[in-house]
């Protein structure tokens, strides 16, 4: 664990701040705050794996923390200079990292529009999976993405199933995650299940 984000697993559901409870906190300086009286009503499903396809590293903290290493890999040059973050990150093991509280503006959709709305970033929750478009997602990520989306749901009642897309669906064209490994079809099913 990096020392600059400490362990905040000791809470309940999701804080005033907008701090979900079991994800370690590791704040991202890519964030502002939302619009003045922003409705948040979006939740926007991403892939990420850096480099492209591979598993387990530090550099989507590195990159969302604009600590990456441009020489540690030729693709990294790429994207290095890029000020990018998400509100929360789902490793392959269904570890939840937070980089911006959800009642702040994560840096994550770019240009987008959903339902003739742009500038999704305003109002939307982005949540990573660590991940790539034809990689089958783990069950571990499931569970936590579904646990994870519920906390949200319940705090921001007005994220509806019908307000939950992808990031290939708000950027169509220049963005296809989380790609079609997505099982879109058990997620939601998950979500409309009766709470046990």
């Amino acid at each position: 664990m990096s020392p600059d984000c400490p362990d905040h697993r000791t809470q309940t559901a999701i804080n005033a701040e907008g701090w979900l409870a079991g994800a370690r906190r590791c704040p991202s300086p890519n964030q502002d705050a939302r619009p003045a009286h922003s409705l948040i009503d979006l939740l926007v499903i991403h892939n990420i794996s850096l480099p492209p396809g591979d598993f387990g590293g530090p550099w989507i903290e590195d990159l969302f923390l604009n600590r990456l290493d441009p020489e540690a890999h030729p693709y990294f040059a790429t994207i290095a200079a890029l000020r990018v973050s998400a509100h929360l990150l789902i490793r392959r093991d269904g570890a939840l990292v937070q980089y911006v509280p959800f009642e702040r503006r994560a840096w994550h959709a770019g240009v987008s529009v959903f339902q003739g709305r742009e500038r999704c970033n305003d109002y939307a929750i982005g949540i990573e999976l660590e991940g790539s478009d034809d990689c089958p997602f783990t069950a571990a990520q499931y569970r936590a993405l579904i646990d994870s989306t519920q906390a949200i749901r319940a705090r921001y009642p007005t994220i509806t199933p019908e307000r939950i897309a992808g990031h290939s669906d708000i950027a169509p064209g220049r963005k296809s995650d989380p790609g079609p490994a997505f099982e879109w079809e058990h997620y939601l099913r998950a979500l409309a299940a009766p709470a046990v």
